[in-house]
């Protein structure tokens, strides 16, 4: 393949982004590697996107991709409220993404995404290899005027070192957005272990039909 170069962007992404409370704290905790600390509360956030078209990327191509994770304290976004995000899983059907995300330091692996909407209803399910792990249900509406942006902000491990990368986002949001349900549906599979509480809580989310982001990967060694 050409060498993709940073920044990479998507555009109109079809993306349902939210957070959790997770059922075993202690396991959240220990995904966190040593010179990070999780949330306070330990949430979970989790964004399962499909990029139906090549012509929606500057290089990337069509691509589906879920990636999951603990919420971060003091490494917050530049807007100095949404907090900072480690990446424990990142599963992407296009080799092409996934080495670019490597050679970030981000934990790439092969796997699937795949969003259904018909009517209010949504699912998302993740697979990774070929197996379902994960799946969403959610009771979805229409875009309307609100659009939410800003920057995230990842955390990686690239040769040892903590890198930080900033994430420009822009989303139109549907309303209502509710997640129903959230099944974690093969207990052995590493992801289980950021399984939700039960009761399901929710702490944060949207899903928009319409969601695009720029992609620079790591760009500064965290201090």
């Amino acid at each position: 393949m050409t060498e993709l170069v940073a920044p990479q962007l998507v555009v109109n992404s079809r993306m349902i982004y939210f957070g959790w409370l997770p059922a075993d704290p202690d396991a959240v905790a220990a995904l966190v590697p040593d010179g990070l600390t999780p949330a306070l509360n330990h949430q979970v956030f989790m964004n399962q996107y499909v990029v139906d078209e090549a012509g929606q990327t500057s290089g990337f191509g069509a691509y589906s991709l879920t990636y999951i994770g603990p919420d971060l304290a003091g490494v917050d976004a530049p807007d100095g409220v949404t907090p900072g995000r480690w990446w424990t899983h990142y599963v992407n059907s296009s080799p092409d993404v996934r080495a670019y995300a490597a050679a970030r330091g981000v934990p790439a692996s092969p796997g699937r995404t795949t969003i259904e909407v018909r009517g209010h209803r949504l699912v998302a399910t993740t697979e990774a290899d070929g197996v379902p792990v994960i799946r969403t249900t959610a009771r979805v509406g229409r875009t309307g005027d609100a659009v939410n942006r800003g920057q995230l902000r990842y955390l990686t491990r690239l040769d040892g070192r903590l890198q930080s990368g900033n994430y420009p986002f822009v989303a139109e949001p549907v309303d209502p957005f509710a997640v129903e349900s959230l099944e974690f549906l093969e207990p052995d599979h590493p992801v289980y272990a950021l399984r939700p509480a039960d009761p399901l809580e929710i702490v944060w989310g949207f899903y928009s039909p319409r969601a695009s982001f720029a992609y620079p990967g790591g760009e500064s060694v965290l201090d």
